[in-house]
C-alpha cells in the first residue's frame, strides 16, 4: 500500500464579519472539487465549514472582530483535512460545548447544534481551545472513491 501524500493545500484568512462565511463555505468547497466528491459529500463540506466558521464569528469573537484562518489540505487517499482557527475567547470546558443544545449564546438565539451538525456531516472533529487564546476546530472527511460514471 501507498504512503498517503498531501497533494494540495489552501491557505485563507478573513475578517470574522458574518458577510465572509459564505465566501469561506464556497473557496473551501470549490478547493475541494478538485477531487471530484459527489454532491453530497461537497454539500457535507460546505455545512461542517459553514458551522466552523459561525462559531467563530457568534462565539469566539462575541461582539468584536477578529481573524478567521482555514487551512485545508487535500491527500492521495481522497481524504479532506479543514482547520479552522480563531484568536478569540476560546472554549473553557470542550467537553460541555461538544454537547448538542448546549450554547453560550445570553440572547437564546443560538441552538448549540453547531458541533453536532459539523459531526454529522464529516468522519470527525477534534476540536481544541484554550480560554483567552482561541479555538481550533480540525474536520476531516474522506471522500468516496472515484467510479467511471462520475
Amino acid at each position: 500500500m501507498s504512503k498517503t501524500e498531501l497533494i494540495n493545500e489552501l491557505k485563507l484568512a478573513f475578517p470574522s464579519y458574518s458577510v465572509n462565511e459564505g465566501g469561506a463555505r464556497a473557496m473551501v468547497s470549490a478547493f475541494c472539487a478538485s477531487l471530484n466528491p459527489t454532491v453530497d459529500e461537497l454539500s457535507d463540506i460546505r455545512c461542517a465549514v459553514s458551522e466552523a466558521v459561525t462559531n467563530s464569528i457568534v462565539h469566539g469573537y462575541r461582539n468584536t472582530i477578529g481573524t478567521i484562518f482555514i487551512m485545508v489540505r487535500l491527500y492521495s487517499d481522497r481524504t479532506v483535512k479543514i482547520e479552522i482557527k480563531d484568536k478569540g475567547c476560546g472554549i473553557s470546558d470542550i467537553e460541555q460545548a461538544l454537547q448538542p443544545l448546549f450554547t453560550t449564546d445570553p440572547a437564546g438565539e443560538r441552538s448549540g447544534m453547531g458541533f453536532t451538525v459539523m459531526e454529522n456531516f464529516t468522519d470527525s472533529v477534534v476540536v481544541r481551545s484554550a480560554p483567552g487564546k482561541g479555538t481550533k476546530v480540525t474536520l476531516k472527511k474522506k471522500l468516496s472513491k472515484l467510479t467511471q460514471n462520475r
